[in-house]
């Protein structure tokens, strides 16, 4: 008890440092006002704003990366609400409910709700895990290399499943990644691989310069390329109080739809859609009018809104307890790490237990913040909504190349940042994932080195598996890809039979 409270009190030692206050109040805020522009979104944000980080403490540039990411998805449901365009891709089922009822003139309510949702869901994931950090600090350091290689391997199998329709495609861009990371000095013998004697390949390809240009540049191009179209919010006139109680009228939605975020989030590669769309279809069958869902129901919205809002506190226990990142956006933030020599993983949570509890301290204020500046400015930020797309086009493309020309001053990495990004816009027009890309290049160069790390060790097959975290990993491993091909041969089944 009293090194929990000793933990506890040099947690918050660590947050109330003014450059860290700072951080979390440009991140909730700015984090809100990225998520309500259609068309940028957190990723994109964290990607421009990367380079910087790197200059700050690892808190402070955590925490206003944390900020962007946690808040983005509250401001993602304004223009989802008003105009029925997800401010960020994760809200795109606040869509289907939440636009009825503005049509029914019902916006203030369905905005409500959903910051409402949003909140509850934020601070049920941060209060779990902070409950249960002193478990995973005990849990963490049964993690060795052979571990956390089959982790990575389970990570990047999960990855190809949920992208379910394009299992195909989402292997082969990861295999892509995994191909990515390879090029350059590998990391043992200093031997160069895919480099052809080209010296420009020889530090291997950057991952922001990739992530910069899959995700920021990318959507420059879109922008620029399309309609400059310039939304126009409706009028918008009414309290936003009203919902924030509603909340707790559905607790059997609202308490189900944040778990099943908390416990997606963990999962490395499943992430915010496989908890909405878990929670959404729980919300439609235990409701006493199913119909209702897409026509405006509020149980909608609260469990698209809780069950997303949930995972960025949960995704971050993979990239902490084990070093592997479970999305895109805690991929990038690995890099912030890395950047100052901390390394994530079984250390961590045994050595700095103190640190580990301000990043959740953070994000259960960002969460606070970001409610009170939306209650009080969602009427101004309706002007944000009518950003020009083309203007907003050029603005990212400018931030996106002096970002990339700042991490090493080199022309260089913005061509290569510039065909990466048209690659990303080709595989936009595609419908095709970017993100297994990204997973490969972070995934495959953990899974690389705990592989040859685990070697010296292996004298057979069974080896891998004689542990009994590895061999439960591993189980989980045959029992996901079992799943998944009877999934697909039942689908088969079913196309056969209605033939």
């Amino acid at each position: 008890m009293t090194a929990g409270m000793e933990t506890l009190a040099a947690s918050l030692a660590i947050i109330s440092r003014l450059d860290v206050i700072v951080a979390l109040l440009i991140g909730s805020v700015g984090g809100v006002i990225i998520g309500a522009i259609p068309g940028v979104g957190p990723a994109i944000a964290i990607a421009i704003l990367l380079p910087a980080t790197f200059s700050l403490d690892p808190i402070v540039g955590l925490t206003l990366l944390l900020g962007i990411y946690g808040s983005a998805m509250f401001g993602g449901a304004i223009p989802a609400v008003l105009i029925n365009t997800p401010g960020t891709p994760v809200n795109a089922l606040t869509t289907y409910d939440g636009y009825p009822m503005t049509q029914r003139g019902e916006a203030p309510r369905a905005l409500s709700l959903a910051y409402g949702a949003s909140f509850f869901g934020g601070v049920f994931s941060v209060l779990c895990l902070m409950a249960l950090a002193p478990v995973l600090a005990r849990i963490a350091p049964l993690f060795g290399s052979r571990e956390i290689f089959l982790a990575c391997v389970l990570g990047m199998t999960l990855v190809v499943i949920a992208h379910r329709g394009q299992a195909m495609a989402a292997g082969a861009l990861l295999c892509f990644g995994i191909f990515l990371q390879t090029i350059g000095l590998e990391p043992v013998r200093f031997t160069q691989r895919f480099t052809f004697d080209q010296t420009w390949l020889t530090s291997g390809v950057n991952l922001i310069v990739v992530v910069l240009g899959l995700f920021a540049l990318s959507q420059a191009f879109a922008l620029l390329a399309g309609k400059d179209d310039t939304p126009v919010p409706p009028k918008f006139a009414g309290g936003l109080f009203r919902g924030l109680h509603e909340v707790f009228r559905f607790p059997k939605i609202a308490f189900p739809a944040a778990g099943f975020g908390t416990i997606m989030g963990i999962i490395p590669g499943v992430g915010e859609f496989t908890a909405q769309f878990l929670s959404y279809t729980l919300a439609q069958k235990i409701s006493p009018n199913p119909e209702r869902f897409g026509r405006g129901a509020p149980e909608g919205i609260i469990a698209s809104e809780a069950a997303n809002n949930a995972v960025p506190a949960a995704a971050m226990i993979p990239l902490l307890a084990l070093g592997i990142p479970g999305e895109a956006l805690t991929a990038m933030m690995l890099s912030v790490f890395y950047v100052h020599n901390v390394i994530p993983g079984p250390n961590l949570f045994r050595d700095q237990m103190d640190f580990i509890m301000a990043l959740y301290l953070c994000l259960l204020i960002l969460n606070v913040l970001a409610l009170a500046f939306l209650m009080m400015a969602t009427k101004p930020l309706l002007k944000v909504i009518a950003i020009p797309n083309r203007f907003l086009g050029m603005a990212i493309l400018t931030l996106s190349f002096v970002g990339v020309y700042s991490l090493r001053n080199s022309a260089t990495d913005c061509l290569i940042a510039a065909c990466f990004g048209l690659l990303g816009l080709v595989l936009k027009r595609l419908n095709l994932p970017i993100v297994p890309i990204i997973l490969g290049i972070v995934l495959g160069g953990i899974a690389e080195n705990k592989f040859r790390t685990s070697l010296p060790r292996i004298h057979s097959p069974v080896d891998w598996v004689n542990r009994p975290i590895a061999a439960i990993i591993f189980a989980i491993i045959v029992v996901v890809l079992a799943a998944h091909v009877w999934s697909l041969l039942r689908t088969r089944g079913r196309e056969k039979a209605h033939v």
